[in-house]
């Protein structure tokens, strides 16, 4: 019983996994890679050594796949690359917590749009006033440049896209569907880094970094992120992911001593209670109708 208990914090513990592994490999990518290869050639270092080390790792060929789930692990995979390509692209020209802050209306909106009872919009609204009070409301917002945030729109789009696929692709193995959709995802996003980069992919030091970049910030958090995808509904998922500007947030604050006045501090709060109630009536709805079946 109280093992049964503490794996209800799973899906939150994978999450949170997810997105401070996905923080740190962002940060060091955008400081190492971008000044050498860019955006698009970050995102095809990034994405094609994640796919190149799950598929040496899991093997996939040794499980069999129905056309119908074939599809929709091209679609996961497909959304995967487009989220990380148009993503990166918008920090081209926009602040990093910005960029967060906008491409997180994408799983807000899967939360959204899939909640049905009155408890889950209070952990939408908590998530969203969170979110709101991390965005740098006072730093000349109203100058961003447009192809940045239609950028980050686009990553939002195609985020809510990969949770829902996901989804549906998470009665197979995670192993198996994260090493496929990587590979699909690498299929997109890598010949766009050729064409843009060309040799400079082939730099040591590139090759070396991105290796880096891949395992911390692609192959560890899309491999958590299945994990939590078998426990939770796609709005509890949607929910729980808005903790990466709150971990973000405090990695700052660890790692490069950036200071946080009392609103960050409260909006971080704001939306860890959501993504921690979210988790817990997730779980207590799951539970509910195993308990009825035994009576």
């Amino acid at each position: 019983m109280p093992l049964r208990r503490y794996s209800s914090f799973i899906p939150l513990l994978a999450i949170l996994g997810s997105v401070t592994a996905l923080g740190l490999g962002t940060s060091w990518a955008k400081h190492s890679l971008f000044p050498l290869v860019g955006a698009q050639g970050t995102t095809a270092v990034r994405v094609g050594f994640s796919a190149l080390l799950l598929l040496l790792f899991w093997r996939p060929w040794r499980w069999q796949l129905s056309r119908a789930d074939l599809r929709t692990v091209a679609l996961y995979g497909g959304a995967l690359g487009l989220t990380n390509l148009c993503f990166y692209m918008a920090l081209r020209t926009i602040p990093f917590g910005i960029a967060v802050a906008i491409e997180f209306s994408g799983p807000l909106a899967v939360a959204l749009l899939a909640s049905r009872r009155p408890l889950d919009f209070v952990w939408v609204a908590l998530a969203v006033a969170g979110l709101a009070l991390l965005l740098p409301l006072g730093h000349d917002i109203s100058n961003l440049d447009p192809t940045g945030v239609l950028f980050a729109l686009a990553a939002a789009a195609c985020w809510a896209s990969y949770i829902i696929f996901g989804k549906r692709a998470s009665h197979l193995h995670a192993g198996h569907s994260v090493s496929l959709g990587l590979a699909m995802a690498a299929l997109v996003v890598v010949p766009v880094g050729v064409m843009h980069s060309g040799a400079a992919l082939l730099s040591p030091v590139v090759l070396g970094v991105g290796l880096g970049v891949a395992f911390i910030s692609s192959a560890i958090p899309i491999s958590l992120e299945m994990v939590a995808l078998k426990r939770l509904t796609p709005q509890a998922f949607g929910i729980m992911s808005s903790m990466e500007p709150a971990v973000a947030a405090m990695l700052a604050f660890i790692l490069l001593d950036e200071r946080l006045d009392a609103a960050q501090w409260l909006a971080i709060a704001m939306i860890m209670a959501a993504s921690m109630g979210s988790s817990y009536m997730a779980q207590r709805q799951k539970r509910a109708p195993a308990a009825a079946g035994h009576t």
